[in-house]
């Protein structure tokens, strides 16, 4: 039975700041280093054998990768990296500091935005400071303008059952850094979470959610490594 750990990247300097990330390529605090390192901790001490690794195209997430499979002595596993595993494009909230959005659009607003399951943010204008269409990394992608959790678990669940599923059905185990967003995503997907109660389940950053795999890839526990930053956590399906 395949085990899965999926871990949120450590705090960026744009969460420290307070601000809408999405896809912009924040790095990680000095808090954020840490905990990406006390998540490969976590990780060397649990009961699984890691032996494939995935990331998305992001800094943030990559760094944790490396901080955590360098304190699980992994260094050499493979990692592969997606940009289907990126964060949820927040369109024309990018940037924006969350407290003075609240007090421009309002609370109940922000609060749609941020936890709604299919209603996406303004678009992201072209040609904003913070368009992407320049980057080297998304040469020949159709990079999203704003995308919503429900436009997120579109775009994660290929990648999913094409490039990470056969892996966890030959029995390897797994490790996932990356988002907030793509890792609820997947959550809703393995645990069949509801429309309406997925918004409930946030995963803290640097603390591992570890999943045991049925042969069919069904969950059959859950837990967070670090039991005392954990959150409401996914029911069984």
């Amino acid at each position: 039975m395949p085990k899965l750990a999926l871990v949120r990247h450590g705090q960026s300097e744009w969460n420290l700041q307070n601000r809408f990330t999405g896809w912009w390529d924040a790095d990680l605090t000095e808090k954020g280093e840490a905990e990406a390192k006390k998540s490969g901790e976590l990780l060397k001490a649990c009961d699984a054998d890691f032996r494939a690794a995935f990331t998305s195209v992001q800094t943030r997430a990559i760094r944790t990768l490396w901080l955590a499979l360098t304190e699980m002595g992994r260094v050499w596993l493979p990692v592969t990296k997606h940009w289907r595993l990126n964060e949820r494009h927040y369109g024309g909230l990018t940037g924006l500091d969350k407290a003075e959005t609240a007090a421009k659009h309002g609370d109940d607003q922000v609060h749609i935005w941020r936890r709604s399951y299919d209603i996406p943010p303004p678009p992201l204008e072209a040609g904003s400071e913070f368009d992407l269409a320049s980057d080297p990394r998304y040469k020949g992608i159709d990079i999203p303008n704003t995308e919503s959790l429900k436009l997120t678990l579109e775009r994660v669940l290929p990648y999913w059952e094409e490039a990470i599923t056969p892996v966890l059905k030959s029995g390897t185990d797994v490790v996932i850094a990356a988002h907030g967003n793509s890792l609820r995503a997947l959550v809703k997907h393995l645990f069949d979470v509801a429309d309406e109660s997925i918004t409930g389940i946030e995963i803290p950053t640097g603390n591992p959610l570890y999943i045991e795999l049925d042969d069919n890839l069904k969950p059959i526990s859950v837990r967070y490594l670090d039991a005392d930053r954990g959150k409401p956590l996914p029911e069984l399906p």
